[in-house]
This record gives structure tokens, C-alpha cells and sequence, in this order.
């Protein structure tokens, strides 16, 4: 499919800002904005740009072979770190600003290695689509001088979409998986543990062919599921929903519930006072 003239033009620009940093290192987590956002560094700077992927117990399994894959696949150098967020009690406590301590340490980490990997920006994926919503993690980044060319670009969710798709990315449509920590209700305490148990429900969950999937962690052991829609009745076929309850059950949960609604991003920040989503915007 044929790119738009404004997106062809979004493109140009989105390369020529890149090419202006002369070398960027490209917070890369292998999702759909930071890997379009990767190949284009490696189309503006070729060599003097690197993918670097932050590891710790909130990455999902399999991102990070994932990661490993498309930075092969792009052909953009590619380093692994590790991020100790976990041991800061501000980002374990949970608290509404947790994603910006998670940001604050991943960025702190790359400016650390930034003079060994020969780059001056560090860039993130952020695009167009995150004005407005509560996102403390882009405080991170403006302290840190962090560069979102997405957003500068003013690229939206579905223009990257449609640029992964002419570049031949593999994961053009890939669902959104962000951290596993955001599935943990804010003030429930963010625990390696707890973590590997979401981890583990979701591969239970796409396991029944779900791609969209969240099982969100609330106090007592709670686990909300939330899936598209038109898939609810999957989930209550008797069967499935039995073998569901006992899994989960046996991965620590005490209680398994449906969310009716459905799926729907970000649903944990419903649960803020509005005057911390209104500063958010």
C-alpha cells in the first residue's frame, strides 16, 4: 500500500531530524513505535546509530529475543542493558509517577554508556498519540534531554502502522505490549513475583489465540482479564473458562475475573483522581 503525500513527507522529515543528531541511541523495547523508529535511525545514520534495550523483570517473555530479531532484521547495532528500577522503593511502592522512575533509570543508564557507544541523542518512541494522555514517563525524558522525532514529526499510532508496513517490518501489526508493571493497579506493590505470574497468565491467554490481550493485578490476588470485545465469548465456553480459573489459580492468583467491557488501553489510569490526569495532559 502506497504511503499518503503527508505521510511521505512525515517520513522525510522524520529522516532528516534524525540525520541531524549526527548519532542517536534509540531506546528500543522491539514494540511498534520504537522499532519504526529504529529502522529510521539506521536509514539517516546508518552505523552511528544504536538500538538499546533495557532489561529487567518487568520485559515480557520472549521481547527480548524479539528485540534481538528485528535489530538483526533492521541491521542496526544493538546493546543490551540491565536496569535496576527495582531497587528503587519509589518505583516499587507503585504510586501514579512509578513509569517515571522506570524511564529516569533506563535513560540514566543509557546517558552512562552513551561516550563508549560514540552517540550524542538518546531518542525515544514516543509519537503523536501520547499528548493528552497521563504518561509521567515523558517528565523522565525532558529532564534527561531525551529526543522523541516521532512526536517532533507529529506521527500518530496508525502512520507508524502504515511506514512499518512499506518498510517490510514483520511486526507492523503487532499488538501493544507495553511494561508489566502497568498491569499492576496503582498502590499494589510492583514485585518480580507478581509480575511472572501476569507474564505467565497472558501466555495462558494467548495460548487460546487471544493477540490482544491484559490480565490486570489488583489487591488480594485479583486478576482482571481483559480482552477485545467480540472475543468474551471465547473466554466463558466452559471449558475454556474452567481450565482458565484453574490455571490461573495455580499460578498464584485467588481470584479470576472478565472484564465486560473489554479491552481498552491504559484502563488502570481510570482509577487516578482527575487532577493527576489533568496535570498528565
Amino acid at each position: 500500500m502506497a504511503l499518503g503525500s503527508d505521510l511521505e513527507t512525515k517520513r522525510e522529515r522524520l529522516l532528516e531530524r534524525l540525520r541531524s543528531f549526527e548519532s542517536c541511541a534509540v531506546a528500543f523495547s522491539a514494540g511498534i513505535d520504537s522499532t519504526v523508529l529504529a529502522k529510521a535511525a539506521q536509514l539517516a545514520l546508518g552505523d552511528r546509530a544504536v538500538a538499546v534495550t533495557g532489561v529487567s523483570p518487568s520485559l515480557a517473555d520472549g521481547e527480548l529475543d524479539e528485540a534481538r530479531r528485528l535489530a538483526e532484521w533492521i541491521g542496526i547495532r544493538h546493546e543490551i542493558i540491565s536496569t535496576g528500577e527495582f531497587a528503587n522503593s519509589n518505583y516499587t511502592q507503585n504510586a501514579p509517577d512509578r513509569c517515571y522512575h522506570c524511564k529516569s533509570e533506563l535513560y540514566l543508564q543509557i546517558e552512562q554508556i552513551a561516550p563508549r557507544l560514540n552517540v550524542r541523542v538518546i531518542v525515544n518512541g514516543a509519537n503523536a498519540d501520547d499528548v493528552g494522555d497521563y504518561r509521567p514517563g515523558m517528565q523522565a525524558a525532558e529532564e534527561h534531554r531525551v529526543r522523541s522525532p516521532l512526536l517532533e514529526c507529529e506521527i500518530n499510532k496508525a502512520e507508524l502502522r502504515q511506514l512499518a508496513l512499506d518498510w517490510g517490518l514483520p511486526i507492523w501489526d503487532k499488538p501493544a505490549m507495553p511494561c508489566l508493571a502497568s498491569r499492576v493497579a496503582y498502590g499494589e506493590e510492583v514485585t518480580s513475583e507478581r509480575l511472572a505470574m501476569i507474564d505467565k497468565a497472558e501466555r495462558l491467554l494467548r495460548a487460546q489465540g487471544l493477540r490482544t490481550v491484559r490480565v490486570r493485578y489488583h489487591k488480594g490476588d485479583l486478576a482482571r482479564l481483559e480482552v477485545p470485545a467480540a472475543e468474551l465469548g471465547r473466554l466463558i465456553e466452559e471449558a475454556t473458562r474452567q481450565t482458565l480459573v484453574d490455571d490461573l489459580k495455580a499460578l498464584g492468583f485467588r481470584f479470576v475475573t472478565l472484564d465486560l467491557e473489554g479491552f481498552r488501553s491504559g484502563s488502570l489510569n481510570m482509577l487516578l483522581p482527575l487532577e493527576i490526569l489533568n496535570a498528565g495532559g
